[in-house]
């Protein structure tokens, strides 16, 4: 048993039962979505990202979502088999349908055409709409940075925070990530909810026993709390920063819904499904190729910023965590514990 420090900064204790090799975690998922009602295509991409997650360290975007993909599956609110409709609508601009399906699977069927739209003009953004987004949303951005691109993504989510100065819930968590190529190093990448807290985390306190900081929710009272279950229970998040956060957080709102076409994070309702979690929202995401004008030499700039923020004294870079996790999870393995192991044996029904 080892200690690991968590986002909210609380150091707690990580107990390994066993180690899977990151190909056999993803084998392992594929066949619990599979036997949950997606199809094999949309299980592959899942099951890739959770597991990606999952040996990253994201402990609220791992195995601990998969409970809530099987139930939402359950529900009937989400179809695990849908085709996306990508649409060519604009020189710049692609359109995805995803049908009530999950998000990645649609981001991944109008990626090869963003990568033409980008490289052939310079940007390029693909809008998703009547999607479904449960994970981490750092993978969505990762590659293209190791392309040599810069690309940034927002998701909104179900409503759970209460913009500044207001009453109830009405944003989501509403994500915002971003990731850049460097020319030495891996790419900087961050990945950050516009809430004071990612929910999956609010619920991972709540299961673990454990308070949150103060200024993260309130009660169902509008009260603030630092119970995880009385902002889960009736209760809502803050956003982080106040008027700031919450701007980001109705700026996300406007590009992952208003201009998809998707639902806001107040506009569905998923109370004819008991047991669905996923948001039924949507996700743009804009893709830039620097190596045009001024920017031709970008990751040499973007190195000289990294050499600049040590010198100033940061030492650690965005990415730099989940980084170290992955060499060791590619090393070793990923680390499970015996019953997060058997919640997943049994969802796969061995």
């Amino acid at each position: 048993m080892n200690e690991e420090q968590s986002r909210d900064g609380v150091v707690k204790p990580r107990v390994e039962a066993r180690r899977l090799g990151l190909e056999e975690l993803q084998a392992l998922l594929a066949r619990i979505f599979e036997r949950h009602g997606t199809s094999a295509q949309v299980a592959a991409i899942l099951a890739h990202n959770v597991a990606q997650a999952q040996g990253d360290g994201a402990d609220s975007h791992g195995i601990f979502r998969m409970p809530g993909y099987v139930s939402t599956l359950a529900s009937g609110w989400v179809d695990g088999r849908a085709v996306p409709v990508v649409q060519d609508v604009a020189p710049g601009f692609i359109d995805v349908d995803a049908r009530n399906g999950f998000a990645q699977p649609a981001h991944h069927a109008a990626r090869a055409l963003l990568l033409e739209k980008v490289r052939t003009q310079g940007i390029a953004l693909l809008a998703i709409r009547d999607s479904h987004h449960f994970a981490a949303l750092w993978p969505d951005v990762e590659p293209y940075a190791r392309e040599g691109l810069v690309a940034l993504t927002f998701v909104n989510s179900m409503a759970c925070v209460v913009p500044h100065g207001a009453k109830k819930a009405l944003f989501g968590t509403n994500p915002i990530a971003f990731a850049a190529p460097r020319a030495q190093g891996d790419p900087l990448v961050f990945d950050l909810a516009t809430s004071a807290m990612a929910h999956g985390d609010i619920q991972i306190a709540a299961r673990e026993g454990r308070n949150v900081p103060p200024d993260h929710g309130v009660d169902s009272q509008g009260e603030p709390t630092c119970d995880p279950n009385a902002i889960l229970q009736g209760g809502a998040l803050l956003p982080f920063g106040g008027h700031k956060g919450s701007a980001l957080s109705m700026m996300v709102e406007l590009l992952a819904a208003a201009l998809t076409g998707g639902n806001f994070s107040f506009d569905f309702s998923w109370s004819e499904h008991p047991g669905a979690q996923t948001p039924r929202t949507g996700q743009l995401l804009i893709v830039i190729d620097p190596a045009r004008g001024g920017g031709a030499h970008f990751a040499a700039r973007a190195e000289a910023l990294v050499r600049a923020m040590r010198d100033a004294g940061q030492e650690r870079m965005p990415g730099d965590r989940r980084y170290g996790r992955r060499r060791e999870s590619l090393a070793s393995g990923v680390a499970l514990s015996e019953a997060d192991f058997a919640m997943l044996k049994e969802l796969a029904g061995d």
